[in-house]
């Protein structure tokens, strides 16, 4: 395999506030408590004093969960060390349907791979991956898509009747047995019957989103130590019940300094990701079932057709936190209540948002960790690699659209002016046999006829080679547009990077688990980027 590194301004579509935090650190550090180098990470992991009795409580939770998912004795010696001090290196991730897209393997490797560094420059450290259970949008996670065949497949499940529960609370149900059967079998014919069986024996019929991911994860990273954590656990919510209470408490003051931070950001010419108003709070409300959204009023606040007063609120997220859930802004900083954590790998969204959660992080924790961008790939397969190659293309060339690709394509590959040139030349043998019968005529009058047949078996003979070219080119022009899609589908799936929109079980079943090893080393925090992986037979 080769590897070749691209700069995050580089890629299409980065938002302005992520690459500013990543080259110029000046402009926006009023947004951010560190910069993202591995500098930082160590002098925040040597800073950090975390209560030892919280690290040991949630270790022990963990300890349950990921026994329960069938994580590996590398885990448990993992929150053995977390329960005696170890820092966290934490990642997290929507709970998507057989692992989602491919950056939530890239995340939890990014993880593995600086805790590790971590470890070997003399602080204990541990990866976490947050799975996001208690996310509501079902639509977001109901649905993969591989690339097989040449081209995107899509599965997906159907939307339950009780929309609104959180996904970590949804089973898969019977209507999953036969999708995870089409999937697997696309497992098996590309070549890892392990895979085929890891993913069958994780999505069972029973399974929520959360349990079956999670299941799946345990598997694809033994010997890692990955540590899995599902944020819907009542005995966690009991631990973060002191966090939940202050920010009911202190509901106004932290409104204030989120509107003010989003006005400080568009000031700074930067967009708020998320939308903060004069009724907003952090928390949704799940006691129904359903995760509701609670909106503050004159006098307290309110969630569906249930209303509390401030003082009622606020008890009750201390007594009941399980019927509470964090919001975008806030769910990080409960995470970070929770976990030991150092830094945190992110795409750009999130290294977006947490521009705003800063002023939570300020106010609640007193501490923020390292966000780092986590590390993105574009895998290129052996008949990718051949095509580009061929067409003298790059994957920043695909990146540029179809009109674009097609151009380029048919600048080495078909003659486009073909058929004008054949339309020209044509045109001019026959005024060239007209002036020649014209002479040939005049010095022999008897020739006329003879004349006449060659004029029409040339003629004849120029059509049936014009008729011939053009069914070659025809022939050429669908083998074009058969390599643009497969490129496209493989590399700019949907007019996205690949790691947002494919899922990874199809490449690691063709590449073998070698991949994640190499992928591994790539996610080295000196190696900041996205990477082409480009396999070659």
């Amino acid at each position: 395999m080769d590897c070749r590194a691209l700069a995050f301004r580089q890629l299409p579509h980065q938002p302005k506030l992520f690459l500013d935090y990543l080259d110029h650190f000046v402009r926006v550090k009023a947004f951010y408590g560190h910069e993202p180098s591995a500098k930082s990470v160590l002098r925040e992991a040597k800073a950090l004093s975390f209560p030892l009795e919280r690290a040991s409580a949630v270790a022990a939770i963990l300890r349950k969960q990921n026994a329960a998912f069938g994580s590996d004795s590398k885990t448990q010696e993992n929150l053995d060390r977390l329960a005696n001090g170890a820092v966290a290196i934490v990642s997290g991730q929507q709970v998507g349907l057989f692992g989602g897209p491919s950056y939530s393997i890239y995340k939890a490797l990014m993880a593995v791979q600086i805790a590790g560094e971590l470890t070997r420059e003399g602080i204990d450290a541990v990866p976490v991956f947050w799975m996001a259970t208690e996310d509501h949008d079902v639509d977001e996670v109901r649905h993969a898509t591989w690339f097989h065949d040449g081209r995107s497949t899509r599965f997906e499940l159907p939307a339950p009747a009780d929309a609104g529960k959180p996904v970590g609370h949804v089973t898969l149900g019977a209507a999953s047995a036969e999708v995870v059967r089409e999937a697997s079998d696309v497992l098996d014919q590309q070549g890892s019957s392990l895979l085929a069986h890891i993913l069958r024996d994780s999505y069972a019929p029973t399974e929520t989103y959360g349990s079956a991911f999670a299941k799946m994860f345990a598997r694809v990273f033994a010997g890692r130590g990955l540590i899995l954590l599902d944020p819907l656990d009542a005995d966690l919510h009991r631990v973060a019940a002191p966090i939940y209470e202050r920010a009911a408490l202190q509901r106004d003051a932290l409104n204030e300094s989120l509107l003010q931070r989003g006005k400080d950001l568009e000031k700074a010419g930067f967009a708020a990701q998320v939308k903060v108003t004069g009724k907003s709070t952090l928390l949704f409300y799940m006691g129904d079932g359903t995760r509701q959204v609670v909106s503050a009023n004159a006098s307290g606040f309110q969630a569906g057709t249930k209303s509390w007063s401030r003082e009622e609120f606020a008890k009750m997220a201390s007594s009941e936190p399980e019927n509470f859930s964090p919001n975008a802004l806030f769910r990080p900083v409960v995470q970070d209540y929770l976990l030991p954590t150092v830094a945190y790998i992110a795409g750009a969204a999130e290294i977006s948002y947490f521009a705003q959660s800063e002023v939570i992080y300020r106010e609640l924790l007193g501490r923020m960790p390292v966000m780092l961008p986590r590390a993105g790939f574009t895998l290129v397969d052996v008949k990718a690699a051949k095509l580009l190659k061929q067409y003298k293309l790059t994957v920043e060339d695909i990146w540029l659209g179809s009109q674009e690709i097609c151009r380029r394509m048919e600048r080495g590959a078909v003659p486009k002016t073909l058929a004008a040139k054949f339309e020209r030349e044509q045109k001019q043998i026959a005024r060239t046999l007209a002036q020649l019968g014209k002479q040939i005529e005049t010095l022999d009058s008897t020739l006329q006829g003879s004349v006449g047949t060659a004029q029409r078996k040339i003629a004849f003979q120029l059509d049936k080679l014009r008729r011939k070219t053009g069914r070659a080119q025809d022939q050429k022009n669908a083998v074009l547009a058969a390599h643009q899609q497969f490129l496209e589908h493989l590399l700019y799936p949907h007019h996205v990077l690949q790691s947002r929109e494919l899922g990874f079980l199809p490449f690691l079943a063709r590449w073998g688990s070698t991949a994640l090893d190499e992928l591994q080393k790539c996610c080295a925090t000196k190696k900041l980027a996205h990477h082409f992986i480009i396999q070659w037979p």
